[in-house]
This record gives C-alpha cells, sequence and structure tokens, in this order.
C-alpha cells in the first residue's frame, strides 16, 4: 500500500480488515536488541488501536536490562498491514502491522528501535538525501534446534538433488512476496545447508520492517516443514559464517548521488566520503552490526567475512566493495558493507552505518586508494604500512570502543545508547563466566 494520510490509511485497513475477516491483528514492535515482540487484538479494537494505540508494559523494550513496568502504547502504522500467509485465509484470518511506541502523552518513547532510525532518515532527509538499502541475509537450516545436523552439503549456488532445501526457499519467496516485499536473488551459499534470499532494495525504514518480517518467515516455513532455520552468525566451527552484506546508496531530487560517470570506479566524491566516514566509524559501530558475542566467531580472517579497513571494487575481502555487476549504470551505484550479521537489529544497524556515512560527507573525508590485491594475504607489516587497521576481534573490545564514540551516542540517543551498552555488558559477562565443552575437554584432563 502506497503511503498515505493517516486517515486514508485507517480507512484502508478497517476496509481490508472486513473484506478479508480478519479476527485478530498482531501488533509488531522490536526490543533494542532486535527481537520481535507481538500482542494480538480483535478486529473490534482496531479502530481505536489506529487511532489512539494500544497501553503495555514498556519493560519489554529494554531487553536483558528489564527495568521497572513502564506503561508505553503501540501506536499501529496502518502503511504496514498485510495478512499473515501462514494463518487462515478464508474465515477468522490474522493480519499485522508494525507499530512506533509512544510515552501516554502521545510523544514518542526514545526508546524505540523505530523511531531511532526515524530521527536518522529525517537527519539524512534535512540534507535533501534518501537513504535506499539492500541487505543480503543469509542463514542455515538444521534438523532442529538442537543441533547443526545439516539437511545438504550443498555449495555455493549449487543446482542439485543435494539441495533439499530448494522448495523451502521457495515457499519462503513466495510467501515473502504475498507479504508485498520484493525479492530479487535466492540461492544455496558457500556452506551445507546455509542460503541466501536477497531483497529488491528500498528505502531504509521499509527495509528494516522488511528483514523483521523476513526473520520472521523464514523461520515459520521451516517450523512448518519440521526444520529449523537459525540466523545464528556463526554456528558451525570451521565452516563460513553467515552475513548480511548491506548495499547502500544516497538518492536526492530522484538521481542517486553516489554516481559519477567521469570517475574511474563510476563514485562521486559524495559516495568516496560516506566510504570514508563507514572506514573511520566502523570499528566503533561494530557492536551494534555485530553485537552477539559470537557475532565474532565470524569476524575472523580465511571465512570471506571481512575484518580489515579496506574498500574495493570486486575484491571479496575487503570491509566495503563498490559492485560492478552493471558498471555505468546510475541506479545500480552502490557501495556495500560487508560485516554486519543477520542477527543484529536492522533499525539501529542502518541507523549507525548511515549516521558513520553522513559524518564522512559532512566533514569531507576522502577515503584512502582502493585495495586491490587481497588483504589477507598481507604480511601484518604490509598492512601497517598502508594504514589498513582492523575490525574489534570480541564483543568486549567492540562495546569498549562505541562507549567512547560521540557519532554511535549522537545516532542511537541517550537512551538506546546506554541501555544497549548496559545489555551487552552483561552478555559479555555471562560469557566470560561461562565454563564451556571446549574447556572442559582441553583442560579437565591435563589439569
Amino acid at each position: 500500500m502506497p503511503n498515505q494520510s493517516r486517515q486514508e490509511g485507517t480507512e484502508y485497513v478497517l476496509k481490508m480488515a472486513k473484506e478479508h475477516d480478519v479476527k485478530f491483528t498482531r501488533l509488531w514492535f522490536t526490543d533494542i536488541l532486535g527481537i520481535l515482540k507481538s500482542f494480538a487484538i480483535t478486529t473490534e479494537e482496531l479502530e481505536n488501536a489506529l487511532d489512539h494505540g494500544m497501553g503495555f508494559d514498556g519493560s519489554s523494550i529494554e531487553g536483558f536490562a528489564r527495568i521497572d513496568e513502564s506503561d508505553m502504547v503501540a501506536l499501529p502504522d496502518p502503511d504496514t498491514f498485510q495478512l499473515l500467509p501462514w494463518r487462515p485465509r478464508e474465515h477468522n484470518a490474522v493480519a499485522r502491522m508494525f507499530c512506533d511506541i509512544l510515552r501516554p502523552g502521545g510523544e514518542p518513547f526514545d526508546g524505540d528501535p523505530r523511531y531511532v532510525l526515524k530521527r536518522n532518515l529525517k537527519r539524512a532527509a534535512d540534507m535533501g538525501y534518501t537513504f535506499y538499502v539492500g541487505p543480503e541475509l543469509e542463514y542455515f537450516y538444521f534438523r532442529d534446534s538442537k543441533g547443526t545436523e545439516t539437511l545438504d552439503d550443498g555449495g555455493y549456488f549449487d543446482m542439485t538433488p543435494r539441495d533439499t532445501a530448494t522448495d523451502l526457499r521457495r515457499e519462503t519467496v513466495l510467501t515473502l512476496q504475498e507479504l508485498g516485499i520484493g525479492v530479487e536473488y535466492s540461492h544455496h551459499e558457500v556452506a551445507p545447508s546455509q542460503h541466501e534470499i536477497d531483497m529488491r532494495y528500498t528505502d531504509a525504514l521499509t527495509m528494516a520492517d522488511n528483514v523483521m518480517t523476513y526473520r520472521l518467515v523464514v523461520k515459520e516455513i521451516a517450523l512448518k516443514n519440521g526444520v529449523y532455520a537459525t540466523f545464528m552468525p556463526k554456528p558451525m566451527f570451521g565452516i563460513n559464517g553467515s552475513g548480511m552484506h548491506v548495499h547502500q546508496s544516497l538518492f536526492k531530487e530522484g538521481h542517486n548521488t553516489f554516481f559519477d560517470a567521469s570517475d574511474e570506479h563510476h563514485l562521486s566524491k559524495t559516495a568516496k566520503s560516506y566510504v570514508a566516514g563507514l572506514l573511520k566509524h566502523g570499528p566503533e559501530i561494530t557492536s551494534i552490526t555485530n553485537q552477539w558475542v559470537n557475532s565474532y566467531k565470524r569476524l575472523v580472517p580465511g571465512y570471506e567475512a571481512p575484518v580489515y579497513l579496506s574498500w574495493a571494487c570486486r575484491n571479496r575481502s575487503d570491509l566495503i566493495r563498490v559492485p560492478e555487476y552493471q558498471p555505468g549504470k546510475e541506479k545500480a551505484t552502490r557501495i556495500e558493507f560487508r560485516s554486519p550479521d543477520p542477527a543484529c537489529n536492522p533499525y539501529l544497524a542502518f541507523s549507525v552505518m548511515l549516521a558513520a556515512g553522513l559524518d564522512g560527507i559532512e566533514k569531507g573525508y576522502e577515503a584512502p586508494e582502493p585495495v586491490q590485491e587481497n588483504v589477507y594475504e598481507m604480511s601484518d607489516k604490509e598492512r601497517e604500512r598502508r594504514g589498513i587497521g582492523m575490525l574489534p576481534g570480541s564483543l568486549i573490545e567492540a562495546i569498549q570502543l562505541t562507549e567512547k564514540s560521540e557519532v554511535v551516542r549522537k545516532a542511537l540517543g541517550d537512551h538506546v545508547f546506554d541501555a544497549f551498552i548496559t545489555n551487552k555488558k552483561i552478555e559479555w559477562d555471562r560469557y566470560r563466566t561461562h565454563v564451556s565443552e571446549y574447556e572442559l575437554k582441553r583442560y579437565l584432563p591435563i589439569l
């Protein structure tokens, strides 16, 4: 449904609910850690919810760092109304809408990740920009949630009988399309039982909602077929982890500001300053784009995940790549930020990437020369000579860099910034004090 006035949106939702005999509408919102939260209302409550919102306990947004119960209001966004394809369709259908979280007085709640992204998009809009993103989310299918038994031994783009998940992917793509989400590609990824479905690029707010929907759809379709899907960044030792490469561009008055026909790489000065901003602030935004202890098991050299602060055209070992599928095409010109993983909070991840890039544009940062060699194969001395730094190697290292970051604090706002750091320190402490199977096997027999 196209953007329309709130009144028109409300009328559209009520009409659709009546036409499709919707009995329940799920109100969706996201907590600080990017976990989808939901409660259901009956159709009798729908008009009131659209006009005034529905009250709920806001402490559910805070992640592990629970605070005392606090009253909040979930105001559904009528532009996000969709019927859920995996629920009954003829009678007693179920729909969903994403919500903006408000304080009881009606002002936006600054702890709402969707509001954080809206604020950052407004900053871009005030500079004349629309932020477009196209994330590529990888994930694994396993037999169940208790282990990592794979469904196939397929490899990158394989189309063989071994790829038993082809039907699962097909059903997932069709379901996403029913939910109004455009899909460009779907294929088998590098690792056994690893897959990727790429959504068609769109504005960042729509895409953040789409990422939340996508993750749920992938899991729902897997569950329906008796298997388990996971977006865990690195579920298996010695095998590629799952990333979420994010293609991004800034448009102004219908034109792609990243495009310059006269440049060797077709990249404008704006694009290069954006790249420079991402390279400069990459380490301090990493705790947001890679927010779990397990994320850092993926960010190690040798498994296609980037760890070095460099950019290149074509080369896949760098943090930022300039895809060259359609060189010289204005609309196709974009940069690809390769470190994020699919278990991040998309509202916050898109916010900090945009903030880092805009900082580069505002301050006129200059990008270093692109690196055309494989950075993994360089010696430490060579990387040092060329000024190529690294991403943080653990969650605690990433948190400590974020804590000092003015760019991230400004992007997230004080509430989310402080709550996020608190959450991550709790997680690190739980991990740090846990005695793992590895330690028992390694040390118990010899110490």
